[in-house]
């Protein structure tokens, strides 16, 4: 009995385990294909006039996660570099003590970008909310993505496929442990298969609001 059941359960995991591979490989194999001609150096990457930052979560004390502080640093060198004339900082702010975009601001002013060069985006609670408004409520129609290399292939195929003419320069400014590389890019899989649900099928509608046009249509 014990061993009918064994060999069950084997032939059940024989059948899951590759349709799971696949469900949760071939989105994300896919988002890697598509961004590889969209991926530049940030000494190279063409001009845009506005930088796409996404948030990546706060320390205890409010100030940035080193993974967001290297999104920032990365923003401040294009912008510097006159790659960017302005950068929209898109983050989380649902909760009183949690200010992403905030945080994202007050660091890229201590690092000698002026506060008119920033933008803000208060509801960029996911990278689809933030791809959303940045065309739907900022009028964004070109931009560049800045955010690591493990995600932006999600990033750029999500903002493309939402009518943002999309390309990216990876954030990857310090070595973090092996741990958090593995974490990430483990959570990018289900990450990148919700992605193509939202943009293929379920078409969710983000919080909006008035629209923030960050530059005029005659420029």
């Amino acid at each position: 009995m014990l061993r009918r059941l064994t060999g069950m359960v084997i032939k059940i995991a024989h059948i899951i385990l590759p349709i799971g591979l696949i469900a949760f490989g071939l989105p994300r194999l896919i988002t890697a294909v598509y961004a590889g001609v969209r991926i530049y150096p940030a000494a190279s990457v063409p001009q845009k006039k506005i930088a796409i930052v996404f948030g990546a979560g706060l320390q205890r004390d409010g100030s940035p996660t080193p993974i967001l502080q290297d999104r920032v640093e990365t923003a401040a060198e294009l912008y510097f570099n006159g790659k960017v004339e302005k950068i929209l900082m898109s983050g989380d702010n649902r909760f009183t003590y949690y200010n992403e975009p905030g945080a994202m601001r007050d660091y890229a002013l201590k690092l000698g970008v002026p506060d008119k060069a920033i933008v803000m985006d208060y509801a960029g609670r996911r990278t689809y909310d933030t791809c959303y408004r940045a065309g739907a409520i900022f009028g964004i129609q070109e931009a560049v993505l800045v955010t690591q290399s493990f995600h932006l292939p999600r990033a750029l195929i999500t903002c493309n496929l939402l009518g943002v003419k999309a390309i990216g320069v990876a954030s990857d400014q310090r070595l973090h442990t092996f741990n958090h590389l593995v974490f990430w890019n483990l959570r990018e899989l289900p990450a990148t298969l919700t992605a193509f649900w939202d943009l293929l099928i379920a078409h969710p509608q983000p919080v909006l609001g008035k629209k923030e046009p960050i530059f005029p249509p005659s420029t």
